[in-house]
C-alpha cells in the first residue's frame, strides 16, 4: 500500500501569475488534482494513501495524514492559500520523516533494522 506524499509550496511567492493570470499555487493543486484522478483509473491503486504538506512549520503544515479520506484531502488542498516565508528544507525534512514513521508504523520496510544479522549471529553459533 503506497503512501504518495505531496509537498506543496505556500510561500508567498507562489502567488505570482502567469500569463494567463492563473497563480503558481493554483498550477501546483492543479497538478496533484489531475494526478490523483490518473491514479484514481488505476486498479492498482486502490491501496494507495495520500498525504498534503505545506510550507508551515510543524504540525501546522500537516495538512492530511495517511490516514485521512480522499474528501478531506482534497478540501485540504483546494484550501490551500499562499503566505509566508520559504522553509523548504524544514519542509522537506517533515516530508521525509513522516514518510519514515509511515514506514516504521505499517512494517512494510525493516531495512537496517538487522533482521538479518540476528539470523546470521545464530546461525555461526
Amino acid at each position: 500500500m503506497p503512501v504518495l506524499l505531496f509537498l506543496i509550496d505556500t510561500s508567498a511567492s507562489m502567488n505570482q501569475r502567469t500569463h494567463l493570470g492563473t497563480t503558481y499555487l493554483d498550477i501546483a493543486k492543479g497538478a496533484v488534482e489531475t494526478f490523483m484522478k490518473l491514479r484514481g483509473r488505476d486498479p492498482a491503486s486502490r491501496g494507495d494513501r495520500y498525504m498534503l504538506v505545506n510550507f508551515e512549520d510543524v504540525p501546522f503544515g500537516i495538512k492530511a495524514g495517511w490516514k485521512e479520506s480522499h474528501a478531506i484531502f482534497m478540501t485540504e488542498l483546494r484550501n490551500l492559500q499562499a503566505a509566508g516565508l520559504t522553509s523548504i528544507g524544514q519542509s522537506l525534512r517533515t516530508a521525509f520523516d513522516l514518510l519514515n514513521l509511515n514506514r516504521l508504523v505499517t512494517g512494510i520496510d525493516n531495512y537496517g533494522q538487522c533482521s538479518r544479522c540476528k539470523t546470521f549471529i545464530w546461525a555461526e553459533r
